[in-house]
């Protein structure tokens, strides 16, 4: 039978479930180096298949927990967490992070730690480095990255943090860009050990334009708010949207514009381009705080927003407690979920099982991502409060 860490309520979760079953099955020595196992070549079989998929045990086992308990011998984890910007979406990130090393702690005895390190210039990724580098001075055991910086930088603080004994995990980083050919590196040429994220192209910017399709009947104008020019998660995100909207014939992105991913630079984005065409149908905006800024400028300009069979289709992406309400309270459309709180659970169970079990982990992990609208809003809502919630505080 393949042993399962179990579920509780804010965790593991069906990643962990994986890599819980390989321990259950032997794995064959460990190693601080990655093995390269892409998303797709983690998919159940044998007995990890039946953990995941419910049969047989699926809830946690005293006796393994105990066993467990025993590796860990009170062992303390140190964590560094440094994300580009210290925003609604990061704090979510922290939060489900918080509540999964909580229960952790309860199950199995291990201690955290906890440094966070966000810095404000989420374009540059330059003050982030010296955030790194600090980390790797101090000597945290792991750290949780998000950067803006070249990927030959990061890689390179990385390599140098690993030689010391620092292991980094990525999170939320535009990876599909820089992705090297997995058939010939054996870690894919990456020094960090993991990579927990999605797909910014067709995970976020694709449905993001499926869904205006779909909307619209395939037929209309749309305007796009963009991330700032030369930006990684820029550039993926509207490649996808465009190629979603390629696919009808009636519907044209008649103009684009920056708005730097913020709120107020989204608004005034969306003024000027609103002037210019205020008969457009749809608005994308590439993250949440832009959409708000565009469907602001919407009301500013007296037009009318979309109510389900008229006005201007608004739609972000995110998946913050604050875009839900506002599709709660129709003055948001739709937005993308890129799932923060998978992704603060993964680098836990990711580090744990990476760390502390001795475990090979998969190079690149993919969460779940979904629209989210006024059709299944109340879901996702009353899941990020729950999280936000959540017992975990370090």
């Amino acid at each position: 039978m393949a042993y399962t860490l179990g579920r509780t309520s804010h965790s593991p979760s069906r990643r962990m479930l994986l890599i819980a079953g390989i321990t259950a099955v032997g794995t064959a020595g460990c190693s601080t180096v990655a093995k390269p196992v892409t998303s797709s070549a983690t998919e159940p079989s044998g007995n990890a298949a039946s953990a995941v998929s419910g049969e047989g045990s699926f809830g946690p086992d005293p006796a393994a927990d105990a066993a467990i308990r025993k590796i860990v011998n009170g062992r303390t984890i140190s964590i560094g967490f440094a994300p580009p910007i210290l925003s609604e979406w990061y704090q979510q990130v922290q939060k489900s992070a918080w509540n999964t090393m909580k229960d952790y702690s309860d199950r199995f005895g291990v201690k955290w730690t906890w440094e966070r390190q966000g810095a404000n210039d989420a374009h540059s990724g330059s003050s982030i480095t010296d955030t790194i580098q600090g980390f790797v001075a101090r000597k945290v055991d792991v750290m949780f990255v998000c950067s803006a910086a070249k990927p030959a930088t990061n890689q390179a603080l990385y390599q140098t943090a690993a030689a010391q004994g620092v292991n980094t995990y990525q999170f939320n980083q535009p990876v599909e860009i820089t992705n090297p050919n997995q058939n010939t590196q054996p870690t894919a040429g990456l020094a960090n050990v993991a990579n927990v994220g999605y797909d910014n192209r067709w995970q976020s910017g694709y449905i993001a334009g499926q869904y205006i399709a779909q909307t619209l009947k395939g037929k209309g104008t749309v305007i796009a708010i963009t991330g700032p020019s030369g930006s990684d998660w820029t550039t993926l995100r509207l490649q996808g949207f465009r190629q979603a909207i390629a696919n009808y014939s009636g519907l044209t992105i008649v103009a684009e514009a920056s708005g730097d991913y913020v709120r107020d630079k989204g608004l005034a984005a969306a003024q000027a381009l609103l002037t210019k065409y205020p008969h457009v149908d749809a608005i994308y905006g590439e993250n949440e705080d832009m959409a708000l800024g565009a469907s602001a400028a919407v009301s500013a300009a007296n037009l009318k927003l979309w109510n389900g069979s008229s006005g201007i289709v608004v739609i972000g992406a995110d998946g913050l407690v604050s875009g839900m309400k506002a599709i709660q309270g129709g003055t948001l459309t739709a937005t993308v979920d890129v799932n923060s709180v998978e992704i603060g659970r993964q680098l836990i169970e990711t580090a744990f099982a990476h760390e502390v079990l001795k475990q090979n982990v998969p190079v690149f992990e993919d969460v779940s991502t979904a629209v989210v609208d006024a059709t299944n809003v109340d879901w996702h809502l009353a899941n990020l409060q729950g999280t936000m919630a959540g017992p975990g505080n370090y």
